[in-house]
């Protein structure tokens, strides 16, 4: 019988690709393009594990993709926009507002989020370089509290407030400032489902509150920026290694034996 292969990086991952089995496990995240989605979805056909898991890091990469698949936990009147079409559907169904936000699907650290002054706005403009299908579009909410959670398996949490009164993006890049906030049992329990339902080991998550109704799930990411944190870089990175060995002592127990690739 083989060992078990234990694949280290994204070189070792392609050069030993076809050797790969049930139960053999990828320890390293793997670049997510267009020109190699068809590997992921081959790995998982053959039942290969994967630390982060492989729904995680599509998630973590895509906007579009989380609004899909955690579609249960986002704000309301959140649509994924793919073509006309479908933006001339919600068109036909959606409540007046103030504005309008959009997501680019690949887009972080606020760069992809737009903010328009109506609807037509964003017709006019789908499908352009301006705005590029695929992408998310949501109301734009004015009564909005932004809370960025950090969960690192069962080792670490902490939350903290984002606030910028001179953008809507509360992104502590533009200017925003971090507060201290103090998760509810609540809270804790929306965002471990959240995970559970994302197969995140660990995460970075923004809640939201519309009109005090929530909490809402705005973004999530497997890694992120830790300005604002408690938690220096140090740390962070530490007890991220630490979540991984430990995944990989206890993957172990029932894997051997191994040959490292």
């Amino acid at each position: 019988m083989p060992p078990f292969y234990v694949v280290t990086s994204y070189q070792a991952l392609l050069k030993h690709f076809h050797l790969l089995k049930k139960g053999d496990l990828i320890l390293t995240r793997i670049p997510i393009r267009e020109d190699n989605f068809h590997l992921i979805l081959d790995l998982r056909e053959r039942e290969v594990i994967s630390y982060p898991s492989f729904l995680s890091q599509i998630l973590s990469h895509s906007k579009v993709a989380q609004a899909e698949i955690l579609k249960e936990f986002m704000l309301p009147h959140t649509y994924v926009i793919k073509n006309k079409v479908r933006l001339l559907e919600v068109m036909e169904n959606l409540s007046p507002y103030k504005g309008f936000i959009t997501k680019q699907a690949f887009a972080n650290c606020g760069l992809g989020v737009f903010f328009w002054r109506d609807i037509e706005e964003i017709f006019r403009s789908a499908g352009t370089e301006l705005l590029p299908f695929p992408f998310v579009l949501q109301p734009f909410f004015e009564n909005w509290r932004d809370i960025r959670v950090i969960i690192l398996g069962d080792v670490y949490c902490e939350a903290y407030l984002r606030e910028n009164p001179k953008n809507f993006r509360q992104n502590l890049f533009f200017g925003g400032e971090a507060k201290p906030y103090n998760l509810s049992e609540k809270e804790l329990s929306f965002c471990k489902a959240v995970m559970e339902r994302g197969g995140f080991p660990y995460a970075h998550l923004d809640l939201a509150y519309v009109d005090g109704e929530g909490p809402f799930l705005s973004e999530i990411n497997l890694k992120g920026g830790i300005k604002g944190a408690k938690i220096k870089t140090d740390e962070y990175e530490r007890v991220l290694k630490n979540l991984k060995e430990q995944f990989f002592e206890n993957w172990k127990k029932t894997h051997y034996p191994y040959e490292l690739l």
